[in-house]
C-alpha cells in the first residue's frame, strides 16, 4: 500500500495530541494512590503536630485531626492494614455480583441476549437497537466495549448500512454512557461502596446509600441516551462515513486474520435460542417469587413500620436479588446450552469472572488504605468544612457548584480512565462538602456518573480505544485516534449535555434518585 502524505496537525489534534501526553505522564492507578495515600500522610502528621481542629456542623465535639507519622498513627495503620482492605465497601457488593454476572456471561446467556436484540431488530431501527445494547451493555462490565462494537457492525453490513457506523456507534453508546443502565449493575455497587466508605464518620450523612439509590435517575438517564445514541448514529455518524467515502468492506490483507474478538455471527443456533427462552422464563418466575415474597404483608424484607423507605431489609437485600436475577438465568442458559455441565463449571465460571477483575482487586488494596487514613485521620472533615465555607463565602453553594462538579470529572475522566479510582479521590473530598451545604450522598454520586462516561470516548488514555483502532483499521488502514476521536465528538457533547439536562429536571422538581434517596438533606 502506498504511504500518504503527511498531514498537518489541526488545532483539534493538537489539543488531543496534549491531552495524550500529559496523560501519560500520571502514574497507573495504583501507584498514583500510592502517592495520594503518602501525601496524605504527610500533611496529616503535619496538621496533627500544629493540633488543628475542625467542627463538623452537628457534630458535639470538634474533630481532632490525626496523623499517620506519629504513635498513634503507626499503631492505627499496623494493626488496620488488612481491616482496612477487607472492610472496603465495595468488595462486599461487587463481589458477589460479579460472581453471578460472571455465570451470565461466560455461559453465554449475555451474548446470546445482545445477538437476540441485535437480530430481532428491523433496518430502519438498528441504530437505536444498538444504542440499547451499548448503554445496557454496561452490564458486561468492559467486556462490552470489545463484543459489541464487531457485533454491531456485522449487523449494519448485513442490513445494507454502513458497517463503520455500527462499530463506532456501539463503542460510544457503551462508552458514554457507561455510568448508567436499565439494570442494576456492580458498578451501582461499587459506586455505592465508596459513597458509603466516605461517609461512615459523617454526623448527618442523610439517608443510606445502595446499588439502587440512583436507579429512577438511571432509568430516565438511559431511556434518554439510547434514543439520543441511535439518532446520532443514523443522522450524524453514517451520513458523515458516506460523504467521506469510507469504505463498506474489510481490508483485510494476505495472510492476516482477524481479530479473534470479532463475532461473525448474529444469529442464533437452535440451542442458543432454546437456552435464552428458557433462561427468560426462569428469570421471570425468580423475580415473581421475589415479588410476591415482597408484597405479602408480613414479609421480613419490611421494615418496623410495614414500608419498606427510607430503610428496609428490602433494600439492604438489593445484591443477594441482583445475584439471584442473574446466576439462576445464566446457570438454566449455561445447562441447556452445554456451557456449564457440571458442578465444577460453576465455580470455574466465577473463577473466570474473578480473573478478569484481579487488576480491581489488586487496586481495592491501596484504595481501602487511602480512604481508610482519610476517614480516620479527620482531614476528610476539614476539607469539607473549609470547601463548603469557601463556597458560602462566594456564594457558590446551589445549582452552579453541582455543574462546576460535573465539568471537573469530565475533565478527569480525561486522564483517570478508571471510574472506581476516580470516584475514590473524587468522593472521598466532595461527597463530606456537599452534604455540609444540604445534598445528598446519592445526589451527588448521580452528578458524579454525569462526567464520569461522556469523556472516556475521547482520552487517548482508555485502552479500549486503541482495541477499537485496530477494528476501524480494518475498513481505514490510514485511521489514527485522531480519526477516532473525531468521530467520537458528536456523541460526547449531545450526552453531556441531555445527561445535565436531565440530572437538572431532577434537582429543579426535586425528584428522588432512587429508592429513600433524594436531592437535599433533610434538615
Amino acid at each position: 500500500m502506498a504511504p500518504t502524505a503527511a498531514r498537518r496537525p489541526g488545532p483539534a489534534d493538537r489539543f488531543l495530541t496534549g491531552v495524550e501526553r500529559i496523560g501519560n505522564k500520571l502514574p497507573d492507578p495504583f501507584m498514583l494512590f500510592v502517592i495520594l495515600f503518602a501525601v496524605t500522610a504527610v500533611v496529616t502528621t503535619g496538621m496533627a503536630l500544629a493540633d488543628v481542629t475542625v467542627q463538623v456542623p452537628g457534630a458535639e465535639e470538634a474533630t481532632v485531626i490525626r496523623g499517620l507519622f506519629t504513635g498513634e498513627g503507626v499503631a492505627w495503620l499496623t494493626e488496620n492494614i488488612g481491616a482496612n482492605y477487607l472492610g472496603f465497601p465495595p468488595l462486599a457488593t461487587v463481589l458477589p455480583i460479579l460472581l453471578a454476572v460472571g455465570v451470565a456471561e461466560k455461559s453465554g446467556l449475555l451474548g446470546a441476549l445482545i445477538r437476540r436484540v441485535f437480530g430481532s431488530a428491523p433496518r430502519w431501527a438498528l441504530p437505536y437497537a444498538v444504542g440499547f445494547v451499548g448503554v445496557v451493555g454496561s452490564v458486561m462490565s468492559d467486556s462490552a466495549f470489545v463484543v459489541i462494537p464487531p457485533l454491531a457492525a456485522l449487523v449494519f453490513k448485513a442490513a445494507g448500512r454502513h458497517p463503520v457506523a455500527g462499530l463506532l456507534g456501539g463503542f460510544a453508546a457503551a462508552g458514554a454512557g457507561y455510568s448508567t443502565n436499565l439494570l442494576v449493575t456492580s458498578l451501582d455497587a461499587l459506586f455505592a461502596g465508596i459513597t458509603t466508605a466516605v461517609t461512615e464518620n459523617l454526623p448527618d450523612p442523610g439517608a443510606p446509600v445502595t446499588p439502587l439509590s440512583n436507579y429512577y435517575f438511571n432509568i430516565a438517564s438511559s431511556v434518554v441516551l439510547i434514543l439520543l445514541a441511535g439518532f446520532i448514529i443514523d443522522k450524524v455518524l453514517e451520513p458523515r462515513l458516506d460523504r467521506q467515502g469510507v469504505p463498506v468492506d474489510e481490508t483485510v490483507e494476505d495472510g492476516e486474520q482477524a481479530p479473534a474478538s470479532v463475532v461473525r455471527t448474529a444469529e442464533l443456533a437452535p440451542v442458543e435460542a432454546r437456552g435464552l427462552r428458557w433462561s427468560v422464563v426462569v428469570g421471570a418466575v425468580v423475580a415473581l417469587v421475589i415479588l410476591v415474597a415482597v408484597i405479602l404483608p408480613d414479609s421480613p424484607w419490611r421494615n418496623e413500620t410495614g414500608g419498606f423507605l427510607p430503610r428496609s431489609p428490602l433494600l439492604s437485600s438489593i445484591v443477594f436479588i441482583v445475584f439471584l436475577l442473574f446466576i439462576v438465568p445464566g446457570l438454566v442458559y449455561g445447562r441447556i446450552v452445554g456451557t456449564i455441565t457440571t458442578g465444577r463449571d460453576v465455580p470455574r465460571v466465577m473463577g473466570e469472572a474473578i480473573k478478569d477483575m484481579a487488576g480491581f482487586l489488586v487496586l481495592a488494596f491501596i484504595l481501602g488504605q487511602f480512604i481508610a487514613l482519610f476517614n480516620w485521620s479527620g482531614i476528610g472533615s476539614w476539607i469539607a468544612v473549609a470547601g463548603a465555607t469557601g463556597l458560602e463565602a462566594i456564594g457558590l453553594t446551589g445549582y452552579p457548584a453541582i455543574l462546576a462538579f460535573i465539568l471537573l470529572a469530565s475533565v478527569l475522566n480525561l486522564f483517570i480512565v478508571s471510574g472506581s479510582s476516580m470516584w475514590t479521590l473524587m468522593a472521598a473530598v466532595f461527597v463530606p462538602l456537599f452534604v455540609l451545604l444540604g445534598y445528598e450522598p446519592a445526589f451527588i454520586q448521580g452528578a458524579f456518573r454525569v462526567g464520569d462516561s461522556a469523556t472516556q470516548v475521547i482520552t487517548p488514555l482508555n485502552p479500549y480505544m486503541i482495541v477499537l483502532l485496530t477494528m476501524l483499521r480494518k475498513y481505514e488502514p490510514d485511521a489514527g485516534l485522531g480519526t477516532l476521536m473525531a468521530r467520537m465528538l458528536p456523541f460526547v457533547v449531545p450526552f453531556w449535555l441531555a445527561w445535565t439536562a436531565i440530572l437538572s429536571v431532577f434537582f429543579f422538581l426535586d425528584l428522588p434518585m432512587g429508592p429513600g434517596n433524594g436531592i437535599f438533606l433533610d434538615r
